[in-house]
C-alpha cells in the first residue's frame, strides 16, 4: 500500500527560521538588518577556526626553528655581539598590545549587539579601526627602528645577531601586514554583506598571537643566551 509522505515546513528565504526548527543551514540565528550596523551572523561552521589555529600552529613551528637556530649560532662562535635594541621597540611593544585592547573591545559590543542591543554607541567598527590604526603604527614603528639600526652602522650582514634580528622582526612584520589585510576583510564584510561571528573570532585568535609572539621575539632578542 502506498503511504505519503508530509512535505516539509518551508522558510522563506532571507527570514530566520521559528523556534525548534533545525535551521537554515548555516545562515540561522540571523539578525535582521534594521538596525546601525549590518547583520551579524552568529553561527558560521567550524573550519574557519580550525584553519587559523593549523596556521598559527605553523607559525609557532617556524618561529621555535628560528630560535633554535638563533641559539646553537649564539653559542658557536665568538663572532657573535650582543645588539643593543632601540627603545623604540618597547613603544612599539605597547602599541600592539594597545591594539589587541581595542579589538577585545569591538568583540565584546558584536556581541551585545547579536544579543539585540542596537544603540548607537555600540558601533564596533569604530574599535575595529582603531585596531588597524594601531596596527599600522607598529609596523610603521619598526621600520623606524630598522632606520634607526641602520643609522648606527648595523646592517643585516653586520654580524650574526643583526642578522638575526632583521630576519625574526621582518616576518613577523609580514605577517602583522596578513592580519591588517585579514581586519579590512573583516570590515568589508562589517560593512557590506554579512559578518559571521566565527569570521571575528578567527582572526582575533591571530592577532593576539602575533602580540604574544611579538613579547617573546623581543625577550628572545634582549637576552644574553
Amino acid at each position: 500500500m502506498a503511504t505519503t509522505v508530509p512535505e516539509p515546513p518551508k522558510v522563506q528565504p532571507g527570514r530566520s527560521p521559528e523556534k525548534g526548527h533545525p535551521g537554515n543551514g548555516g545562515f540561522r540565528n540571523l539578525v535582521p538588518n534594521d538596525g546601525g550596523l549590518p547583520a551579524v551572523q552568529d553561527y558560521a561552521p567550524a573550519p574557519s577556526k580550525t584553519g587559523v589555529w593549523v596556521g598559527l600552529a605553523a607559525i609557532a613551528m617556524t618561529f621555535a626553528a628560528f630560535t633554535s637556530a638563533l641559539v646553537v649560532r649564539q653559542g658557536a662562535g665568538s663572532d657573535w655581539h650582543h645588539l643593543t635594541l632601540p627603545r623604540l621597540l618597547y613603544l612599539n611593544t605597547l602599541v600592539l598590545l594597545a591594539s589587541s585592547v581595542t579589538l577585545e573591545i569591538s568583540r565584546r559590543k558584536v556581541a551585545r549587539f547579536m544579543g539585540g542591543s542596537r544603540t548607537s554607541g555600540l558601533n564596533p567598527s569604530l574599535w575595529l579601526y582603531a585596531t588597524l590604526l594601531l596596527g599600522g603604527v607598529f609596523v610603521a614603528g619598526q621600520y623606524a627602528a630598522w632606520l634607526q639600526l641602520r643609522s648606527e652602522g648595523l646592517y643585516l650582514a653586520t654580524n650574526p645577531n643583526s642578522s638575526f634580528f632583521y630576519l625574526l622582526t621582518a616576518i613577523h612584520a609580514l605577517h602583522v601586514l596578513g592580519g591588517l589585510a585579514g581586519l579590512t576583510y573583516v570590515l568589508r564584510k562589517l560593512h557590506r554583506v554579512v559578518l559571521r561571528r566565527s569570521t571575528l573570532d578567527a582572526f582575533s585568535y591571530y592577532w593576539h598571537f602575533m602580540g604574544i609572539l611579538w613579547v617573546y621575539l623581543l625577550l628572545l632578542l634582549s637576552m644574553r643566551l
